[in-house]
């Protein structure tokens, strides 16, 4: 263990809110990780709020402040300043480890009165490891300081299978987290995943990206709709795929519309997207609907498939996603087989709208589900991989606006039913507190960015895996690719840092990767 600095000492508080005064110079941060060493263990304890301490009255502090600013006295001041003028911290209790077997558990004594306190060193982690298959998040951090030695994995399958929200402001590393977990994922087969990449960020078209990964070939597979790379796919979804319940959460359908699409589809089976997009509306005057809906349905899905009809009755598909010939017949087919072989399937979503998108998503989301429903049903879960469906900008589907005004679309399904058929979804949201309680307390694992909202900032802490009452200040201080991850699988709230997407990709082709550091999970 390198030199012990000191930069404390205990001097009062209570459990969860203890006082240290802090010694001159050391300049302590929010977030810091201390360690206070007691007879056979050690706890690790974590800055949350900062103040300034003096042992003159404040009427005396304002009268030297005034002499020096208005009479530029520069020598009117206090005798041995350091012991005069000082900083309190209060932190609070993480964790106790045992110096026998390192085994950590919850604190629920207080340090030492008077005890010195230090910063934590790698050393004090060594307690933690990696023991099987895993994603690595990133290092260790205390307050702006990185432990590079500490790296934080988290068991890729367990983490999976469970709900997983990351609440992310814009320019806060959202996306460059988000490549950093799947590059991670493409190391095993263990884990299957979905991305609806809304910004075509992922892959790496013309740029690093998880192309760059060695088992690329073997475990991602990309769809786009224009230009697929070589070894990429063609997104197209022929219309005969889509069924009334895909349009569920989407579209904004009133119920007698919906009752429409029930109707036709039962009218013309995997045909009925044809007729409503192709059939004169006057031909259903007298059925049971609001006057009205056949119309306005026909608008809708035209401008939300981005289908025209040309002169000449043929369908036109403008961004040649969804596709009414013969193309597209495998692609649900194919994209459900290679997720269900743990393979991550990423979808080039940029060129459509939200809805499109949304709908593109459901389709895929739904037939996954329904086949895990039925490995379950015949006893054949266990040899399936763990499937995650990870969707940004959260809300447009779980959001508690949506599922008060519509039914429960796939997306609230996985997010209420999915871990019993080894399905989890990755919320991506800069708006967590629209996201009823319910379904923010069933997320797991939270790896926090910062934001600096105070309702949304409310809404995570409630409903997070630890006690992080005391974090607010500390969330809001996050900076770029700063997170605190908050998680049934880590032993308490961990801070992190988040590697540049660019060094782990430079890590990999050069061979850097470092054998010797500590793994944390």
């Amino acid at each position: 263990m390198d030199e012990i600095e000191i930069v404390g000492q205990v001097i009062g508080g209570k459990i969860g809110d203890i006082v240290i005064r802090e010694k001159s110079g050391k300049n302590l941060e929010i977030g810091d990780l201390i360690i206070s060493e007691e007879e056979n263990s050690f706890l690790i304890l974590q800055t949350f709020a900062l103040e300034y301490g003096s042992q003159i009255e404040e009427r005396m502090q304002q009268m030297m402040s005034g002499v020096n600013l208005e009479q530029d006295i520069r020598n009117a001041e206090f005798y041995e300043p350091e012991f005069v003028n000082y900083v309190l911290a209060r932190i609070k209790s993480l964790a106790r480890v045992s110096k026998d077997d390192y085994k950590v558990t919850l604190p629920k004594s207080l340090p030492s009165f008077f005890n010195k306190l230090r910063l934590i060193q790698n050393d004090d982690l060594k307690f933690l490891k990696k023991e099987k298959e895993q994603v690595f998040i990133g290092n260790i951090r205390s307050g702006s300081k990185v432990i590079k030695e500490a790296e934080v994995w988290l068991p890729a399958e367990e983490v999976f299978s469970h709900h997983i929200l990351i609440p992310a402001t814009t320019g806060r590393g959202k996306s460059n987290l988000v490549k950093t977990i799947l590059w991670h994922l493409l190391d095993y087969n263990k884990v299957g995943a979905l991305v609806l990449d809304a910004h075509d960020e992922y892959f790496g078209r013309t740029e690093l990206g998880l192309k760059d990964h060695n088992n690329s070939n073997q475990n991602l597979v990309y769809y786009t709709p224009s230009n697929p790379p070589a070894g990429s796919n063609l997104l197209t979804i022929n219309l005969t795929a889509i069924r009334p319940e895909h349009f569920e959460g989407i579209g904004r359908f009133s119920e007698p519309q919906y009752q429409f699409l029930r109707f036709m589809f039962g009218l013309h089976g995997n045909q009925w997207i044809q007729q409503i997009l192709l059939s004169d509306t006057d031909a259903f005057e007298g059925q049971s609907f609001q006057t009205g809906s056949e119309s306005v349905v026909q608008r809708k899905i035209r401008l939300l498939l981005g289908i025209q009809v040309g002169e000449g009755g043929e369908l036109i598909s403008r961004d040649k996603v969804f596709d009414g010939t013969s193309r597209g017949m495998k692609t649900i087919d194919d994209i459900s087989l290679q997720i269900e072989s743990g393979k991550i399937v990423i979808l080039d979503t940029s060129r459509l709208g939200s809805e499109a998108e949304l709908l593109v998503g459901n389709i895929i989301a739904s037939r996954i589900f329904e086949k895990y429903k039925y490995f379950k049903a015949r006893g054949e879960l266990s040899q399936k991989p763990v499937v995650s469906v990870i969707i940004e900008e959260a809300p447009r589907v779980i959001g508690e606006d949506v599922m008060q005004s519509q039914s429960d679309n796939i997306y609230s399904i996985i997010a209420k039913e999915g871990r019993k058929f080894k399905i989890g979804l990755t919320a991506i949201t800069q708006l967590s507190s629209v996201i009823p309680k319910t379904i923010l307390a069933n997320m797991n694992t939270k790896i926090i960015l910062g934001n600096e909202m105070k309702q949304e900032r409310q809404a995570i802490i409630e409903s997070a895996s630890q006690d992080l009452s005391d974090d607010d200040r500390n969330i809001a201080s996050l900076d770029k690719g700063e997170a605190i991850i908050s998680s049934i699988f880590v032993p308490f709230a961990i801070p992190i840092k988040i590697p540049l997407f660019e060094e782990l990709v430079e890590k990999q082709v050069n061979g850097k990767e470092d054998k010797t550091k500590t793994k944390v999970f």
